[in-house]
């Protein structure tokens, strides 16, 4: 996930298209978030771990 929103970011970025840079940021930080909860542990959505 934060690799897609990083990818449409740049998108985004290069072609002026701001709802790509848009979504890819929500992307990109959801991506990191679920990232530190699975990290630390926590069961995120009833699973234990995200793979």
């Amino acid at each position: 996930m934060i690799i897609l929103g990083v990818i449409l970011l740049i998108i985004g970025l290069i072609a002026k298209i701001s709802i790509l840079t848009t979504i890819g940021i929500i992307l990109a930080i959801v991506g990191v978030v679920l990232l530190v909860l699975g990290r630390s542990g926590r069961a995120i959505g009833g699973r234990n771990h995200w793979y």
